[in-house]
């Protein structure tokens, strides 16, 4: 899209500008939503969490991601999930009522489209039966998106555990035998293959 179009779909979409503290609530399951969100700053955590307190991550965006696209344009479908400020945060929201532009809605498509791929990749994480194989799969992931073998992730050691639904202290254990076997070198989110 060029300028003026970008202009066009802003006045169209009635965009504003939102500040969220870390850990700030953005959207909660159940609720409802008429508008899509763009990160200007900061991070935000999708996560689902249950009525008995467990929270699963299911992806952590930066910067110049969206999110609720989906919901927004399927006007009677409750959120599945929560939204939370990952760290002190400005969201920009659009109103998507009255948006007809083929241009935006292509790119909305494109956005819902890797949003797709990227719960997908999510699934070959969970689907292995030990941590370990939940842990190289998703390592494996951030390496061939990289293209390097040394990388940061974006997870703390609680959010990794959350995002590939094991227990952190497992985790942990697991992260330290593959250490000492010389397969991982890790330090707090800093990993490095091989």
């Amino acid at each position: 899209m060029n300028e003026r179009e970008i202009h066009d779909a802003l006045g169209q979409m009635s965009a504003t500008v939102k500040n969220f503290q870390k850990n700030e609530p953005i959207l909660l399951a159940g609720s409802y939503t008429n508008h899509m969100y763009l990160i200007l700053s900061g991070s935000v955590t999708i996560e689902s969490n249950d009525l008995w307190g467990n929270r699963s991550i299911l992806s952590h965006l930066g910067a110049g991601a969206y999110f609720a696209e989906t919901y927004a344009l399927l006007e009677h479908e409750p959120l599945q999930v929560d939204a939370r400020a990952n760290e002190d945060s400005r969201i920009m929201l659009f109103s998507v009522n009255g948006l007809r532009d083929s241009k935006v809605l292509a790119n909305i498509l494109q956005i819902s489209l890797q949003k797709n791929l990227h719960l997908s990749e999510r699934s070959f994480h969970t689907s292995p039966k030990t941590i370990r194989g939940r842990v190289m799969s998703y390592l494996n992931s951030v390496s061939l998106r990289s293209g390097q073998k040394e990388f940061d992730i974006p997870f703390d050691r609680q959010q990794l555990a959350d995002y590939l639904n094991v227990e952190r202290t497992a985790l942990s254990k697991e992260l330290g035998k593959m250490q000492r076997e010389g397969l991982i070198t890790v330090r707090m989110n800093h990993f490095r293959l091989g």
